[in-house]
């Protein structure tokens, strides 16, 4: 019994125990390495391309699930022996998954099938997973010499082992530092939510008459938007600046090393730096062009960004009747709250009653269901711990299905028209020690053209409280959206070729779908479906509609700015690593970033050391964080296709689906985009939605 390559559907995943790891990933190598041999063994002037690549795509599909099934287990259940466990494995898996492209019988099996006639024969979709599957190979360094070839496996290895050790020093860090306080008036301007939160979190962990604050988003941000006290404020935002950075976490070596591993890799396979060879697929091609990009949109913003702190300054001072100076890091967001309460008459925290996570789910799911042709039902679930006996698992009722945490939901998508299930889902929006920080969606299974795909969508939102539903921000529904995009992305792919469907896409593609469906987020009658307050079931009201609306693109440059300066930092580190070579972290942060970052009393750390985006896994966002502008540009415009036909046009939403959501990377991007829009892609509807320039006149 191998539990993790366990062919179920509905995963047990009270079976997957970490001393079922070793045995189930050495077989699934096992059987994985049994079938790249049978490929390599053929005549080549026999194979074919059934023999060849679809056989290589189907090799190491247990092992696929299997390690994907573990590493999901990581980042929300993480635990010691599981840890253990999979650290023990990873070299292996990794040095599998390397030595793929590197292993030089295979390469001339499939290089020799890819040159054959019949490729010209094929279907569209599977000549461009042949071309695909050629690139990836060739990319990888499959026409190296055998020494360089050795050395790419060596880096791989290393990155592998050492992204995931700066991922474990961001959780253990994070979840290192606790601030209990027992005296209530300390905090005075917290909102009664957040006060809630922060009493139930300190009984959890035995502390009676007390508020615990950690440096989870929802347990600090309320803190650094609302907390008079402005040394607490300071406690805490110099904690989590801290995050990754000191003594046993601190990932400012690991930065480096990862950095010089990359660029090492990109040298030996022919490309100046790790941008180029990172983006040489992508829709910008070149870093470079990635660079220009976000320089242009600098350029753009960069007045007004300097006029929105310079403002705030005066604002504080003028409050507060001190001199006009700079702000600390700890007072932007106060001040910046303050501010907009005055200016706009709007608390985000009256939005909250109407956000409650269930009601926000089920209009998401009315939403989806007009514009895309689906339904989607929830299933009942079951939660039982790890390594309970066969005879308590198989008690449970088949129609249970079984979650890895109490708190998990799940859910089915069908067809409206057909009725075919398209694909099922596990939800588990809250956070908790043993689950790493942020939001993201994964697959779990992609299912063969006309089978169902299985995935998940994680967050870490505001938690329910005193036998309250989940009440939660605006920007935590925005957040639900977005991961939600990235799903119906995933499920509702129609792709006769598993590596080429759902969000396997160029990553400054990828964000489309999820962008998109922040949108819905704003829009009155979309708003309508699922704003609901959670004790009389009214919508919001309009006059805090309209407030929430005005104040939409408050100190939006100074928000905008934030992710051009991550754009501008990532790409920066990996084209010009040269130039940085020896120097301290924080001082290449405040060179690169020089007209980025506004002009605070105290310059914060680097966030390099704590952002997993770029630096938790060999690739990630590496290089490629300029995709969420990137696919900003896209969302904004695609939707003034919604806007002009109707934001829940069902024969729009249609189209999105037929060209977007269904077509996975069996068509290039750019073509994709054009299909639905019928043009290549403007930057203006991205600025002016942002309030940063002027709609144009029809």
């Amino acid at each position: 019994m191998h539990p993790f390559l366990a062919p179920d559907f509905h995963i047990r995943w009270s079976t997957l125990i970490p001393e079922a790891v070793e045995p189930d990933i050495r077989r699934a190598l096992e059987l994985a390495k049994r079938n790249i041999e049978a490929i390599c063994a053929q005549d080549p002037a026999a194979a074919t391309f059934e023999s060849t690549f679809l056989a290589f795509e189907k090799a190491s599909e247990q092992l696929n699930d299997g390690w994907g099934r573990l590493n999901h287990l990581d980042s929300v259940s993480d635990n010691p022996a599981q840890r253990e466990a999979l650290g023990k494995m990873l070299p292996e898996v990794t040095d599998f998954y390397s030595s793929l492209a590197l292993n030089d019988r295979l390469w001339a099996i499939i290089k020799a099938a890819g040159e054959s006639p019949e490729i010209a024969t094929l279907p569209p979709v599977q000549k461009r997973f042949v071309e695909e599957t050629l690139a990836d190979f060739r990319n990888s360094g499959a026409d190296l010499p055998a020494d360089r070839k050795e050395r790419i496996a060596a880096i791989e290895a290393e990155l592998s082992q050492i992204t995931k050790e700066y991922s474990e020093h961001v959780l253990d860090s994070t979840n290192a530092w606790e601030l209990v306080i027992t005296d209530e008036t300390k905090l005075a301007g917290l909102p009664d939510s957040a006060k809630a939160g922060a009493a139930a979190n300190a009984r959890s962990k035995g502390h009676e008459n007390a508020w615990r604050f950690t440096l989870q988003l929802p347990s600090m941000f309320p803190i650094m938007q609302h907390l008079h006290d402005a040394e607490i404020r300071h406690q805490v935002w110099e904690a989590s600046s801290k995050v990754g950075a000191y003594a046993e976490y601190d990932n400012t070596v690991l930065v480096w090393r990862i950095l010089e591993l990359r660029h090492e890799k990109a040298e030996i396979l022919g490309h100046e730096h790790f941008a180029d060879l990172t983006l040489l697929r992508r829709m910008a091609k070149t870093g470079g062009s990635a660079l220009g990009f976000i320089e242009n949109l600098h350029a753009r913003i960069h007045p007004e960004f300097l006029a929105e702190y310079k403002q705030l300054a005066q604002y504080k001072a003028a409050k507060s009747g001190q001199p006009v100076d700079a702000l600390e890091p700890w007072e932007v967001g106060y001040w910046a709250e303050k501010q907009r309460q005055e200016n706009y008459d709007f608390d985000e925290e009256a939005l909250r009653p109407y956000f409650p996570v269930d009601g926000v789910m089920a209009g998401m799911f009315e939403i989806a269901s007009r514009l895309f042709g689906i339904t989607i039902r929830e299933l009942e679930t079951v939660y039982i711990e790890p390594g309970s006996s066969l005879s308590t698992i198989n008690s449970q009722p088949s129609t249970l299905v079984e979650t890895w945490h109490p708190e998990c939901k799940f859910y089915e998508i069908h067809d409206s028209k057909t009725s075919a299930h398209l694909g099922s889902f596990y939800a588990d929006w809250h956070p908790r020690e043993s689950k790493r920080g942020g939001a993201w969606m994964n697959s779990l299974h992609t299912g063969a053209l006309g089978e169902p795909h299985l995935g998940l969508i994680i967050g870490n939102m505001s938690p329910p409280v005193d036998g309250k539903p989940a009440l939660l921000t605006h920007r935590e529904v925005e957040t639900i959206f977005h991961e939600f995009g990235h799903l119906l992305h995933g499920l509702l792919s129609e792709v006769a070729v598993k590596s080429l469907a759902g969000t396997n896409v160029p990553w400054d593609f990828v964000e489309l779908p999820s962008q998109i469906m922040e949108n819905f987020c704003w829009d009155r009658e979309s708003l309508d479906l699922f704003a609901r307050h959670f004790e009389t079931e009214e919508a919001i009201p309009e006059d805090l509609f309209v407030k929430m609306v005005a104040a939409k693109n408050y100190m939006s440059a100074s928000g905008f700015m934030r992710q051009l300066a991550f754009a501008k930092l990532d790409l920066e580190l990996h084209i010009r690593l040269s130039d940085f070579a020896g120097k301290d972290l924080d001082s290449v942060d405040r060179e690169v970033l020089a007209d980025y970052l506004a002009p605070l009393k105290t310059q914060p750390p680097s966030m390099m050391r704590r952002f997993n985006h770029l630096f938790s896994s060999p690739t990630g966002y590496a290089a490629g964080y300029y995709s969420y502008k990137w696919a900003e540009v896209l969302d904004a415009d695609a939707f003034t296709r919604f806007q002009k036909e109707g934001v829940l046009n069902s024969d729009t939403g249609a189209a999105f689906r037929e060209h977007i959501l269904s077509k996975g990377n069996s068509v290039p991007p750019d073509e994709l985009y054009r299909r639905f829009m019928g043009r290549d892609p403007d930057q203006e509807p991205l600025l002016v939605r942002a309030g940063l320039a002027e709609p144009a006149l029809a």
